[in-house]
Order: C-alpha cells, then sequence, then structure tokens
C-alpha cells in the first residue's frame, strides 16, 4: 500500500543510563531533504542516522529531533598525582627539619618533624596533602562512541516505526480517494465513447439537412455526404485517446496496491490522463462531450493534488 509524504513518529527509551528521545517529522518534497538536530555533544552519530532515514523513507522533507538526558550516565574519575604529593611531602619535612631549632613566640616548644607528626594517621596526612594544587584532579570518563550512536540509532528506528506505521495509515486513505476518481474518470471515459459515434451520426444527418436546403430540387450526391462524415469521424475520433485513459487508469490503480513508493510515477501518469483529457476536448465540438471533458479534468486535478502527498 502506498505511503503518504507527510507524518509523525515520536519514541523515548532510558539506554545505558540515558534518556532518549527523538522525533521524526516529514511534509512534502520533491527529493529526500533529511535534517538532523540533536546536541553538539552527540554530532558523531549525526552521519548514521540520516543513513537510518534514507534506509526508510525515499522523498520528503523529514525533521529528526533528537533530546538527551545525560546526567545518570556522566562518570567521573579522580586521578592522583603521586609524584607531585611525593614532592609536597619532601618540601614540608625539609621544611620541618630547617625550622627544628626556632621556637615559637611564647613557647618553648621545638618545632619539629617528631612534634608535627606525632600520632598523625596516615588518612590525615592524605588530606593535607590532597589540599595542594594539582595533587588531585577530577576529569570524565571517557565516552564509548560507539555504543552510544547505537542506542541514539536503536531509539531512531523505533521511532521511524512509529512515523511509518502513520504514513501507511493516511496513504491508506489517500488510495481510497484516488480509486473513487480513477472510477470517475472510468465512468466519463464510458460517456466519451458511448457519445462519440453519435455525434458523427448527427454531423452527418446536419450535413445532409443543409445541403438540401441549400440545393433545393437538386438531388444530393449521398456519396459525397459519405464522404465528408467519414473525413469529420477522422478528426473527431478519440478512440486512442479513451484507450490509452483506460490504460493509464488501469496501471494507476496496480500503483496504489504497491508497497514500494510510486508517487513520481502517479505524476507522470496523472499528467498522461490530462494530455488525454485535452485532447478530447480539442477533437470534440460536441457540447454533451465538451461538459463530460470539463468534469474529467476536474478529477485530474483533484487527482493531481492527492498524488502531490504520496511517498
Amino acid at each position: 500500500m502506498i505511503k503518504s509524504m507527510t507524518g509523525y513518529g515520536r519514541a523515548r527509551q532510558m539506554l545505558h543510563q540515558r534518556d532518549i528521545t527523538v522525533e521524526v517529522r516529514a511534509v512534502n518534497n520533491r527529493y529526500l531533504d533529511c535534517t538532523v538536530k540533536m546536541p553538539r555533544a552527540f554530532l558523531f552519530a549525526e552521519d548514521a542516522m540520516k543513513r537510518r532515514v534514507q534506509e526508510a523513507v525515499s522523498r520528503g522533507k523529514v525533521d529528526v529531533f533528537v533530546t538527551v538526558d545525560a546526567t545518570a550516565a556522566d562518570t567521573v574519575q579522580v586521578a592522583v598525582n603521586a609524584p607531585l604529593a611525593e614532592s609536597y611531602l619532601r618540601a614540608l619535612r625539609l621544611l620541618m627539619d630547617q625550622s627544628r631549632n626556632f621556637l615559637l613566640p611564647d613557647t618553648l616548644l621545638p618545632v619539629g618533624d617528631s612534634e608535627l607528626w606525632k600520632g598523625a594517621s596516615p588518612f590525615a596526612v592524605a588530606r593535607t596533602l590532597a589540599g595542594y594544587p594539582d595533587v588531585l584532579s577530577v576529569t570524565k570518563a571517557e565516552t564509548d562512541l560507539e555504543g552510544v550512536e547505537a542506542d541514539l540509532c536503536a531509539v531512531l528506528d523505533e521511532a521511524l516505526e512509529n512515523f511509518n506505521a502513520m504514513r501507511a495509515q493516511e496513504g491508506k486513505k489517500l488510495a481510497e480517494d484516488l480509486a473513487n476518481r480513477l472510477d470517475a474518470v472510468e465512468r466519463y471515459t464510458a460517456q466519451v465513447e458511448a457519445r462519440s459515434p453519435e455525434t458523427v451520426a448527427e454531423y452527418r444527418e446536419k450535413l445532409l439537412r443543409r445541403m438540401r436546403e441549400a440545393l433545393r430540387g437538386v438531388t444530393v450526391d449521398e456519396q459525397r455526404i459519405l464522404a465528408e462524415a467519414a473525413i469529420y469521424a477522422d478528426k473527431t475520433a478519440v478512440d486512442e485517446e479513451t484507450v490509452r485513459l483506460r490504460s493509464h487508469v488501469s496501471q494507476l490503480r496496480g500503483l496504489l496496491t504497491s508497497n514500494a513508493p510510486q508517487g513520481r510515477r502517479m505524476d507522470f501518469l496523472i499528467q498522461e490522463i490530462n494530455r488525454e483529457a485535452n485532447t478530447i476536448g480539442s477533437k470534440c465540438a460536441d457540447v454533451s462531450i465538451a461538459r463530460v471533458v470539463v468534469e474529467l479534468k476536474a478529477e485530474v486535478e483533484k487527482m493531481r493534488e492527492q498524488a502531490q502527498n504520496v511517498e
């Protein structure tokens, strides 16, 4: 069944502590034009997501919106600059050794290595060293780019599935409408086929009547009348046009049941139907046929508008 070019699909999943939401929207367009809007930190997955869209959609203006809440997935690592901490510790010991003979103001207590570190636990020493610049550094853990890309594409696949389901539903209604209009085209074609021979007979009778009125008392040459009627019939014959019309209608019916994108072929066939209708209108001077052609072209125009929505 044909699909509409317009549609909307949305999916949301929690994958590897990332809350990922993907929305897909599409409107009519002659070719495929895909745009992916996502946080800058995840732009590395843009090309992969566009490829997924190209596999699922043949034409249309497709916009993909991606939002990612990765707060829970952000992990940090604390690194210890051991050489720097050791240098700080050596500097402190050297400073204490040099100040061993100094006396604190108003006291007689020496400031020496044994007195300063006496009873100090390893945790206290570590906490003291951690307060110095650059001993500890905090960095974010490296992101698994391939894993994140796979997660984003997985959510996109679900959104595209919902998107295509909506397009298929709209395509079903488009197919029903187009099928009804094809029925109307066939009815109008049948009316033209039925009326066309009558116009030739009416022209023959009209021509005979006029010649009899103009040539009163003179025998009318029936062969001449038949020749004129034959010429008129040849000029106004629309058999070829009606045969092609029915052929185009049959092909369009086949396209309506196809699962492959058929929008461009439908555009072409509808143009051909319109061309045949114009030819019939130009050949036939009959008022009743002209009215039928007007109705026929009105249906073709409505079909053209609907076909603009077909993928």
